[in-house]
């Protein structure tokens, strides 16, 4: 695949990005799992404005048909990408980016890490607020 969304892909994404020739592309010889691939591009595209806060996404059948993988691993991409604050599930409205700039995505995604962390060695939320009250 040569990672060019070209015109029928174009049109799947609506209006605001319509003149845009959006660069997807995975590589199924790469050791990087195909999900982080997939999720990779996603971000850049989001972070380069291809798609702006509110905007919704292609459906992950429509994406998956123009990266050639599975629909699943584009449903854990965009899983994974909820998970890091940078698209919201929304019902009857599909996958849309969310209002967090790519910097703020950065710090939930790392505080979503931290919590796990605390979790992990027993650290309350209270007592977590402390160190960072502390640490600030």
């Amino acid at each position: 695949m040569d990672g060019r969304l070209g015109e029928a892909g174009r049109m799947m994404y609506g209006a605001s990005m319509s003149s845009t020739k959006l660069a997807l592309k995975v590589d199924p010889l790469s050791p990087v799992p195909l999900h982080e691939q997939v999720a990779a591009t996603l971000r850049r595209a989001i972070a380069d404005g291809e798609a702006r806060p509110g905007e919704r996404l292609p459906p992950a059948r429509d994406l998956a048909a123009v990266l050639g993988v599975n629909a699943n691993t584009v449903l854990r991409a965009l899983r994974g990408l909820r998970d890091e604050g940078i698209v919201e599930f929304r019902r009857g409205r599909g996958v849309t980016v969310a209002g967090l700039g790519p910097q703020r995505s950065a710090v939930v995604a790392k505080a979503r890490e931290l919590v796990a962390l605390a979790r992990r060695y027993g650290v309350q939320p209270e007592e977590l607020t402390e160190i960072i009250a502390q640490v600030s």
